[in-house]
């Protein structure tokens, strides 16, 4: 027997439709990741792009544990003195919500040049319309493969 190693013609992508509504970020981010790299499927090679494309739909509505939504997101603009911060409360609250859910996902893949390909596959909105349909996605019910998936407020 020989190893099996997929090759670009092997590689066959769908569309996964996952609504984020009620589902705590961190489980939900490591779904999204899995899926985006393709190890939820029998023939996953760590080399190639192998993955799904992933649409996450309500991400504004995503749900964290603890005291997660006080905890601060820093950047450095680059100039001195230019460390900037915002809570993870404040950014879904603003205009792009979207991003929380994208960074989860984001350190959730190794990192290089393999992981940024795999992350132009995933398209986030904070609302329920995605634009997505002519796709034909499938709905992937994060929400019922464990009760831990989701939480109530």
């Amino acid at each position: 027997m020989k190893t099996f190693s997929a090759t670009p013609a092997d590689i066959e992508k769908k569309w996964i439709v996952i609504d984020a509504e009620g589902v705590v970020l961190g489980r939900l981010a490591s779904i999204i990741a899995m899926r985006l790299r393709g190890k939820h499927k029998p023939s996953f090679t760590p080399h190639m792009d192998m993955g799904d494309n992933v649409i996450v739909i309500n991400a504004d509505k995503v749900q964290l544990t603890g005291r997660k939504r006080e905890e601060h997101h820093y950047w450095h603009t680059g100039h001195p003195g230019g460390i900037k911060s915002r809570t993870k409360a404040e950014i879904l609250e603003g205009k792009h919500p979207e991003r929380v859910v994208e960074l989860a996902v984001k350190r959730m893949l190794p990192g290089g040049r393999l992981s940024r390909q795999q992350m132009t596959h995933l398209r986030i909105f904070a609302g329920t319309e995605h634009g997505m349909d002519s796709q034909k996605p499938e709905v992937l019910d994060v929400k019922s493969m464990s009760k831990k998936n989701t939480r109530t407020l």
